[in-house]
């Protein structure tokens, strides 16, 4: 309960930020995702972005309607596809990324830089507990 609190705290500030460029938490996630790691496949963002594969499938069938990512399927087998963002996404990454720092900042400036580090640590740690 105490990490969903504190989930739901934070995207309390960066939330509206989202929702004004009119991508949702997933979406923004999943082009997030996208940008630092380069096309990958629905599995692979479905791992990496904590969605699962149902709400997936779904997500990524409206992104592609809203010409936020293109799908691709591989020459050498068919039923695999590559997920890619479009110049569309890009466009909205790079405006809310400039956004994001100044809300990291005041993040920072209101609980302490300090905090900030250990949390990350603390869930950098817990997650490579979880995952060993």
């Amino acid at each position: 309960m105490l990490l969903l609190r504190a989930r739901e705290k934070m995207m309390e500030r960066f939330r509206p930020l989202i929702s004004a460029h009119g991508v949702t938490d997933q979406q923004w996630r999943i082009i997030r995702a996208l940008h630092e790691h380069g096309g990958m496949e629905p599995r692979q963002l479905s791992d990496l972005c904590s969605i699962s594969s149902p709400s997936m499938a779904g997500v990524l069938a409206r992104m592609e309607s809203l010409d936020l990512i293109t799908k691709e399927r591989f020459a050498e087998d068919q039923r695999r596809v590559l997920v890619s963002l479009t110049s569309t996404s890009e466009g909205i990454f790079s405006a809310i990324s400039g956004d994001l720092e100044h809300l990291y900042a005041s993040l920072e400036e209101d609980v302490g830089k300090g905090v900030v580090d250990r949390v990350y640590k603390a869930v950098d740690e817990l997650l490579a507990g979880l995952e060993a």
